[in-house]
């Protein structure tokens, strides 16, 4: 599957603010998707973070003060974290919000194409970068397989080398492979 066809299935409208009715601390991340032979960044968080150490994610992070809306915070930590500037209209589209179990953050995600990402640059908040080839990488997923986690419906795990994702970049990527209908 190309780019092309990836961003037809993805595209979807944006709508960058959730109402805070539940508690929860609103945070977004954004998922980008780059190259001809499609690949996802991931990156893996320092194991001395306090929320979500040692666990691979996808850059993003809590909304601040100065964010206009949630866009705003992914695009702003995704540079913060990554190095990659993203402008807004390279965004083209959203998941559905995803709740930590932990932690007690709703996160919305955005996704990006773009033709190819470099020279990336870690900040205090990233440990590794993963570039993992997204088809093959989506395949992996497998339910009902995080039973560490059962208090929820939609246990999922997809696996990259040596490294498991599970938890709410999981849900997220069940998201993605449903819209590219994947496994179906």
């Amino acid at each position: 599957m190309n780019l092309e066809l990836i961003r037809n299935s993805i595209t979807s409208d944006i709508n960058p603010i959730l109402s805070n009715n539940d508690g929860t601390k609103l945070s977004s991340v954004l998922i980008i998707i780059f190259e001809d032979s499609p690949k996802i960044l991931m990156i893996k968080k320092p194991i001395t973070m306090k929320h979500h150490g040692g666990e691979i994610a996808f850059p993003g992070g809590k909304i601040s003060n100065d964010d206009e809306d949630l866009l705003d915070t992914a695009i702003r930590e995704t540079l913060e974290e990554t190095g990659i500037k993203v402008k807004r209209d390279e965004v083209i589209g959203q998941l559905k919000p995803v709740t930590t179990l932990n932690s007690g953050f709703t996160i919305l995600p955005f996704i990006c194409i773009l033709d190819e990402i470099k020279n990336l640059t870690p900040n205090s908040e990233v440990d590794e970068f993963l570039e993992i080839p997204l088809m093959p990488f989506l395949q992996t997923l497998a339910e009902d397989s995080d039973p560490e986690h059962n208090s929820i419906q939609e246990m999922h795990e997809l696996r990259f080398k040596n490294h498991i994702i599970w938890g709410a970049s999981a849900r997220m990527l069940k998201q993605i492979t449903a819209k590219l209908k994947i496994n179906e």
